[in-house]
């Protein structure tokens, strides 16, 4: 996509005296005007756009809420990217269900951004300046996050994940925070039988990891941790073995993982449904959790990861096969793909993308290869040209995937993005609320540098000369 720039006026620099100048045949190229234009060496600007359901209050717009005396009426949708006034530089986005989470590298105080659905603190307690009630708690606005930390002005935020009612904050030199709802342990934290998470001060450090954290990653109820070393773990609902733990129980206390994974180096780790994916450093992927939709049909037909153990029978010294469902991480063996370099994972869905820049995808769902595809066992590409690729361009690759709980989403390396799947509540953002079956291009006003997904809405992380 081609950024808009500002029509240009050259300026004439002149490395040698101007008395040269007007020399029709200057010698050895002497006197020659060099032209500069204003504006080439501007520094771009950092941009928030945000687009889709609005009405929770997730894409940080007040009027689209509240009618102000400029607006008659609530806007219920914004089908189009909408620039966020945000006077930080915003490094990290996130999108839960209904609510969003903004950080920023900075060491100043405020680190950390919430809006949208507050009911189960998600986003921290806020002030009743900052919410509206009406049955549940909304922040209509980007308010800050506070955060307990030992060192505020030493520390810097490097990440934030949502899930369906919880948040991970992941800082530089305080490890990890968790906030929002613990009903089944995802915030790492022993769950406490009916406990009031409405207006809750609670925030959490997880501890009892190895080594220090340098990744997290949120599933619906579940959460996940990458360490320095390489090594996955996680807590939370395990009812479909999205922990990756080998049992279906509740986890409150961060564990490490193993099955396939034990002394795999690890470098990224995604969830956002009940199926949970990790690509190591070597490129390959791994998975555990739901496979209702076909997510983790490269090593089993079952809706989940099964693992078959042999027992010693009480009155026999024989083994004796006994199914039992312990979910644990399974190498997938992917044909044809070459090395992962990224994965993403939805609701029903999955992608990778290899080092070659290309983009496979397979489950269940809009998969981006046309309305006759919607379910596949095994990884489709999606062809390049629908990627931004062409004669004119054939070097353009794919550098980023990003997955929402329905839609996929691919940056390119021209910072152009792309999206497809359900396009629930406008979430696409492509200006209608049709279901979007291929790659298309989202208009945005700059180079997009990093997006997130969610359920309904969107936020885009852009650079721009504007």
């Amino acid at each position: 996509m081609a950024l808009f720039v500002p029509r240009l006026r050259p300026c004439v620099r002149l490395d040698v005296p101007l008395g040269r100048w007007g020399s029709t045949a200057p010698e050895r190229g002497e006197g020659r005007p060099v032209y500069q234009y204003v504006g080439e060496r501007a520094q771009k600007k950092e941009h928030v756009f945000v687009w889709g359901f609005s009405y929770t209050g997730a894409l940080g717009i007040p009027s689209f809420v509240v009618p102000d005396s400029g607006r008659k009426k609530p806007k219920k949708y914004q089908l189009t990217p909408y620039r966020l006034e945000m006077h930080q530089k915003i490094s990290w986005a996130a999108c839960g269900y209904g609510f969003t989470l903004l950080s920023s590298r900075t060491r100043d105080l405020t680190k950390v951004w919430g809006m949208g659905l507050n009911k189960d603190s998600q986003l921290g307690f806020q002030q009743p300046e900052n919410a509206v009630t009406k049955g549940y708690e909304y922040v209509l606005e980007p308010s800050p996050v506070p955060l307990p930390l030992d060192r505020p002005q030493e520390t810097s935020v490097l990440q934030v994940a949502c899930g369906r009612a919880h948040s991970l904050i992941l800082t530089d030199n305080e490890g990890v925070f968790s906030l929002g709802n613990n009903s089944y342990g995802q915030c790492g934290r022993k769950v406490i039988e009916d406990e009031v998470y409405s207006g809750s001060h609670m925030i959490h450090r997880i501890e009892g990891f190895d080594s220090k954290v340098v990744q997290v990653a949120c599933g619906q109820d579940h959460s996940l941790f990458l360490t320095d070393t390489g090594n996955v773990y996680s807590c939370g609902w395990g009812a479909d073995g999205q922990t990756g733990l080998g049992h279906h129980r509740v986890s409150s206390q961060p564990a490490m993982l193993r099955g396939d994974l034990a002394g795999v180096p690890v470098r990224q780790v995604v969830s956002y449904g009940d199926c949970s994916l990790a690509v190591s450093q070597e490129g390959e992927l791994f998975g555990w959790g739901n496979s209702e939709y076909l997510q983790l049909s490269a090593v089993t037909d079952s809706t989940q990861v099964l693992k078959c153990v042999w027992v010693s029978g009480k009155d026999s010294n024989h083994p004796l096969p006994v199914s039992v469902q312990l979910s644990s991480p399974r190498l997938l063996p992917l044909v044809g793909v070459g090395r992962v370099q990224q994965a993403a994972c939805g609701g029903t869905q999955v992608a990778v993308l290899n080092e070659s820049g290309q983009v496979f995808v397979w489950g269940y769902g809009i998969l981006g290869k046309g309305p006759n595809l919607s379910e596949s066992r095994t990884p489709e590409m999606i062809p390049t040209t629908l990627l931004g690729c062409s004669e004119f361009n054939p070097d353009i690759a794919v550098a980023q995937i990003r997955c929402g709980l329905n839609h996929f989403a691919a940056i390119t390396d021209g910072g152009e993005l792309f999206v497809w799947g359900k396009n629930i509540r406008g979430c696409l953002g492509i200006g209608k609320t049709d279901d979007q079956y291929f790659p298309w291009r989202v208009t945005v006003p700059g180079e997009v540098v990093d997006v997130a997904c969610g359920v309904d809405h969107m936020v885009a992380l852009v650079k721009s000369l504007v």
